[in-house]
């Protein structure tokens, strides 16, 4: 009879294990997106003026590594190079990603079985009631066999006690338990399936922040580039109105000019000066920003004042498909739908008995001496078959809820889509429109620059009065203030577009996002602070090179301005 019990018993084990291979997860595929065709804003290069972009050829390959570099500024890939080191952001999306891993770690331990020791001690004394004649056999129960623990007995008689009691005594128990859930409805298998979706989905999440964080970096400097040359320009403007100034205070001395002329020059160098301070605040903004962006306190970070370069980097786009596989943020939306999926077989695997084999092994008695005594050994096996009955529709709850958790899974993925595809035809019309723009734009400053040189040669002749230099090279700075916004633009859009299309990084690089992730920087060290931006420095805004007052060094001033560096748009080699 006991060897037919062992026989059955482990038929019922090889049913079970047999049917482990079940899954109730659906089918995965990824959601069905309309990515056919090509962008409708990639209109195809009509002019001579590059616009920032072009189409992908089949053997041109989109923006590797560090996509940076293709504005060839030393300062900025310094900077961008200390993003993914010290940014906070970044180092808190790498924890949260160790963290994900180690959520697969805990559901795999469910593939196995557990095994665990259960030493014990026990005084005890049994009342005169709980007794037999004082011939009570004390029984120790163990809680980890078969789901309902497992009593044996030493076989010692207990001492009797006085007022008829048993005992007191002591019983020694050493016993080693084992449980294993056989994985017959892939339950398990869904739930380190999940984990690991989920795992993926993070490290995705993660080049999503670095990406964003060396973006916003890009962005910000050249916006206080940007600022610099603003205040350059408006410097410049400043010395025209003061020249204006004194030209107009003079000759309201003489009785040439009314004292409305004069109020109105004075106005207009007031109202310069404060739109120069103005600026102050928005350099100090964006050097606070990147101090911040590469993990250092803004107190201890400094940038020097620097020339602002408008040339763009040639982008290859290719078709909308390929976004697909090299958006950060597509991949995450993606991984999460797989965990989804993934979590509908869990919920439905709730609906189908769950076994259970527990086994107990050890040794028990009332000597310390003699517990390791063969004759005090234990031992139990048997499988656990759990079927609830009745849950009031929890399971069934259950699994709606794990269904609409797909669906909107599915339904969040589609909009990243279709957003990732929105943003990358968003900044090629920007980019195709501001090409044509700063042409106008370039054309206006250009034409401003020749009526100064005029005005200046009229005006050494003593035809004309110096009222007509200002007034000229007035509308000069005007125009190459106005063009310097555009040329900021482009840049930004240029930034905007390599964001879009990935930064470089394709779904073939997720593995690698992992390796960096588990092997991070020291998230307690202090960054550290380039030894060029070392501050406090100069509060903002720094100073600027001597103010230009004389016409003469206006002009060379502006046509410097005008034929060094890359034309507004030219393509950085």
């Amino acid at each position: 009879m006991r060897t037919h019990g062992k026989g059955g018993m482990l038929v019922t084990c090889a049913a079970g294990l047999a049917l482990a291979g079940c899954n109730l997860a659906p089918h995965y595929e990824r959601p069905q997106t309309d990515s056919t065709g090509g962008f409708k804003e990639a209109v195809p290069n009509t002019s001579t003026h590059p616009e920032g972009w072009k189409a992908a050829e089949p053997n041109d390959g989109l923006v590797r590594g560090n996509w940076w570099e293709l504005y060839h500024d030393p300062q900025l890939n310094d900077l961008e190079e200390r993003v993914a080191i010290s940014n906070q952001t970044v180092i808190g999306a790498e924890a949260n990603y160790r963290v994900a891993r180690a959520m697969v770690g805990e559901a795999q331990a469910n593939l196995f079985p557990s095994i665990s020791a259960a030493p014990s001690v026990i005084r005890s004394r049994s009342s005169a009631s709980g007794s037999s004649g004082g011939s009570t056999v004390s029984t120790t129960s163990t809680g980890g066999a078969a789901s309902g623990g497992s009593s044996s007995s030493t076989g010692v008689a207990p001492a009797s006690g006085g007022n008829g009691g048993v005992g007191p005594r002591t019983d020694y128990t050493l016993p080693f338990e084992a449980s294993y859930e056989v994985d017959l409805w892939g339950s398990v298998r869904n739930s380190v399936a999940q984990s690991r979706y989920s795992a993926e989905a993070s490290a995705a999440t993660l080049q999503t922040a670095i990406l964003s964080t060396q973006s916003a970096l890009a962005q910000d400097y050249f916006s206080l580039r940007a600022t610099d040359e603003e205040r350059r320009i408006l410097d410049t403007t400043l010395g025209d109105y003061e020249a204006s100034l004194h030209l107009v205070r003079t000759l309201y001395t003489n009785g040439l000019a009314s004292e409305e002329d004069l109020a109105e020059a004075d106005t207009q160098l007031d109202s310069a000066e404060a739109q120069a301070t103005d600026l102050g605040v928005a350099r100090a903004q964006y050097e606070h920003a990147i101090a911040v962006l590469i993990g250092v306190p803004p107190s201890r970070f400094s940038l020097a004042v620097g020339k602002f370069n408008a040339a763009l980097p040639v982008i290859p786009v290719s078709v909308p498909s390929d976004l697909l596989e090299r958006r950060p943020d597509i991949a995450t939306a993606e991984r999460q739908v797989a965990a989804a999926n993934a979590g509908i077989g869990i919920a439905r695997a709730a609906y189908f008995p769950n076994l259970t084999i527990n086994g107990l092994a050890g040794f028990e008695s009332t000597s310390l001496g003699s517990l390791l005594d063969w004759p005090n050994r234990m031992w139990s096996i048997g499988p656990t078959l759990v079927q609830p009955l009745f849950d009031g529709g929890l399971r069934r709850a259950e699994n709606a809820q794990a269904r609409a958790q797909y669906d909107a899974t599915v339904a969040n993925y589609r909009q990243t889509v279709l957003a990732a595809f929105q943003s990358v035809e968003d900044n090629l019309v920007t980019l195709r429109v501001l090409s044509k723009e700063v042409d106008q734009q370039h054309r206006a400053a250009v034409a401003g620059l020749n009526t100064v040189k005029l005005s200046v040669i009229r005006y050494q002749n003593g035809v004309d009065s110096y009222v007509n230099v200002i007034t000229a090279q007035n509308t000069f700075l005007t125009n190459r203030l106005a063009e310097l916004q555009v040329q900021l633009r482009q840049v930004a859009a240029t930034i905007a577009l390599v964001n879009n299309l990935g930064g470089g990084w394709d779904r073939s690089q997720l593995s690698d996002t992992e390796k960096r992730a588990l092997r991070p920087p020291d998230a307690g060290k202090n960054a550290e602070v380039p030894a060029e931006n070392a501050g406090p420095g100069v509060p903002n805004p720094p100073p600027l090179p001597g103010t230009i007052k004389r016409p003469e060094d206006i002009l060379k001033q502006n046509e410097e301005d005008m034929s060094t560096g890359p034309a507004p748009g030219a393509p950085t080699q």
